[in-house]
């Protein structure tokens, strides 16, 4: 007999989503919902469609905090989602502070960046925190996410917030979340992620948010953001030779506090790319506001020609990432953006000198530390300086934690050069060492083309190359890594596999990930692993040379990365 009873699975949508609307103060998120709820009244199949798009997930909250798309609907950056983010993170930090300290009080400071809504997220966050019992402190006005990063160890605070998507879409917003206290304001990891994703469910399964107590929060200070300025310009010493210099923030926060802090460190301010210098939720001249991107710099480099300049530097939208740029007669443009790896190899060799001249026992100290996707080479620089090194997982939340750290990187254009003051990676921070060592460089005669040849005579050339798969079946990636493991390949182009390390289940110290390490007989190595944050496969490949002249060397290295960028293409399909 049929069961009559039955919830016909679209009323079902409809009962969640118009519950949802009940308790969203936002009134855009509320017409959108309003809207996709008629339609899928009248069984419009585009609106019941957008309504399962929007309700049968919800956002996951992980180590890399929530990141998405501004709309309305649970698997949606809103203000509901927000607010019951904020409520989970206040119901931890309690929490843990009654574990130690009963009847403390916690403490979290809260930046913004100019993205779309990134102001009424902060200010709805410090609300429900400071009504929770939280001492809740908002930073005075949208600022870089490193200047948010440096506040949570400055002000003492047990948390941060952040709230910004970095280089995400236009459309998108994310809330990123820092500790204090024994994490030293790093980004969060498991298991602190798996607990306060638990608070936030608890919230969202038990309260709305229309009932969430709210209360008065403090503004903190321009003294804070000043404390920043100092604390950054201090780690270039007074430039010897001014570089004629470009600078781009595409549109996001960095410029302000990149020149009060190029102004405090004594360099001649650079001429900027006026069109993306404003910051402009909209990323009006971008197609997608990441300098990695193709086209992103192309303002750069047009500003640049005309300037004549010696250097460009670019901020992604939130500062926390730098891109640079060097004059090169073979580029179409006139100059060539140096890859995540080349700046990241020279800032970590520029950080051993300085340890090797530290006053101590005569000897460098310190840890260099990178991603394990990220160039090998980092880890010859240690080697040669008797420096320890750490390879840890993608992202800062892991680089800023490895033991003694005094210089981190990762290839995605993430730099940590002054662990001290910020945890987590600094696009203004490196940009004032970068501009410091070609200063250094220029008063000597030379220029950063030619210290990237000093650095491959001196370790090694090192060659990387990437492979980004985008796909539209999430499960074409796990069955390429499934196949990968029942089946490793013996060959990768024409190079023998020595052996595989399959991170899934941990390795060597490493939290399990999705990673799969390939390492070649001739000491090539190949990285495999899902995104973290787009559908895509990504394949990280490195070679290296240190026989033979610089012209030698580099010509063994990139044929050998060349062998390995078919070899796989051909093994992923």
């Amino acid at each position: 007999m049929l069961d009559t009873t039955a919830v016909d699975p679209v009323s079902a949508l409809i009962t969640t989503a118009t519950a949802w609307l009940a308790q969203d103060p936002d009134p855009e998120t509320r017409a959108e919902l309003r809207v996709l709820l008629q339609q899928a009244e009248d069984r419009d199949p585009a609106g019941v469609a957008a309504l399962h798009a929007r309700f049968d997930e919800r956002l996951a909250f992980g180590t890399a905090g929530l990141r998405g798309e501004i709309a309305a609907g649970s698997n949606r950056m809103n203000r509901v989602l927000v607010s019951q983010a904020a409520a989970g993170l206040a119901a931890y930090l309690l929490e843990q502070v009654d574990q130690v300290r009963p009847g403390g009080i916690p403490s979290v400071v809260i930046g913004y960046d100019g993205r779309r809504n990134s102001h009424v997220f902060a200010t709805d966050t410090a609300s429900i925190m400071a009504g929770a019992g939280i001492r809740a402190i908002l930073l005075p006005r949208l600022l870089p996410t490193p200047v948010l990063a440096f506040a949570v160890r400055h002000l003492a605070a047990s948390a941060g917030v952040m709230v910004t998507a970095s280089h995400n879409p236009p459309n998108d917003n994310g809330y990123k979340v820092y500790l204090g206290d024994a994490n030293d304001g790093s980004q969060i990891v498991s298991p602190d992620d798996v607990a306060i994703a638990r608070q936030i469910q608890r919230v969202a399964d038990t309260q709305l948010v229309p009932d969430l107590p709210r209360a008065a929060y403090e503004t903190a200070p321009e003294s804070v953001v000043q404390a920043y300025v100092d604390a950054t310009a201090a780690l270039a010493p007074a430039p010897t030779a001014q570089v004629n210099t470009v600078y781009t923030a595409l549109h996001g926060v960095g410029w302000d506090t990149t020149r009060r802090v190029l102004d405090a460190a004594g360099f001649d301010l650079p001429t900027l790319v006026d069109a993306q210098i404003a910051p402009d939720s909209a990323f009006p001249t971008v197609a997608f506001p990441n300098p990695e991107e193709p086209g992103a710099m192309d303002l750069a480099y047009q500003t640049a020609r005309e300037a004549g300049a010696e250097l460009i530097i670019a901020n992604d939208p939130d500062a926390d990432r730098l891109a640079i740029a060097i004059p090169d007669a073979a580029a179409a443009e006139g100059y060539r953006r140096l890859s995540g790896n080349e700046v990241g190899n020279i800032l970590g060799w520029r950080a051993a000198e300085i340890a090797a001249q530290a006053p101590g026992d005569g000897g460098a100290n310190g840890t260099l530390a990178c991603s394990i996707v990220s160039s090998p080479a980092l880890k010859a620089v240690a080697d040669e300086y008797g420096l320890d090194f750490a390879d840890t997982l993608t992202g800062f939340k892991w680089v800023s934690r490895a033991p003694g750290i005094i210089f981190g990187f990762e290839e995605a254009l993430g730099y940590l050069v002054n662990p001290g003051t910020v945890r987590d990676k600094d696009g203004i921070s490196a940009a004032v060492a970068l501009l410091s060592l070609a200063s250094e460089l220029k008063a000597a005669g030379s220029t950063l083309a030619e210290h990237l040849d000093a650095f491959a005579e001196k370790f090694g050339y090192f060659a990387s190359g990437q492979i980004s798969v985008r796909v539209t079946d999430l499960g074409e990636i796990d069955r390429v890594m499934a196949r990968l493991r029942e089946s490793p390949p013996a060959l990768i182009g024409s190079s023998r596999v020595d052996h595989i390390d399959d991170l899934s289940g941990g390795f060597n110290g490493l939290p399990p990930s999705d990673v799969l390490r390939i390492v070649l007989t001739d000491g090539s190595r190949v990285m495999v692993r899902p995104s973290g944050t787009e559908p895509k496969l990504k394949v990280y490949l490195d070679t290296s040379s240190a026989v033979g002249t610089l012209a030698e060397r580099t010509e063994t290295a990139s044929a050998a990365l060349a062998d390995l960028d078919r070899g796989m293409r051909a093994l992923i399909g």
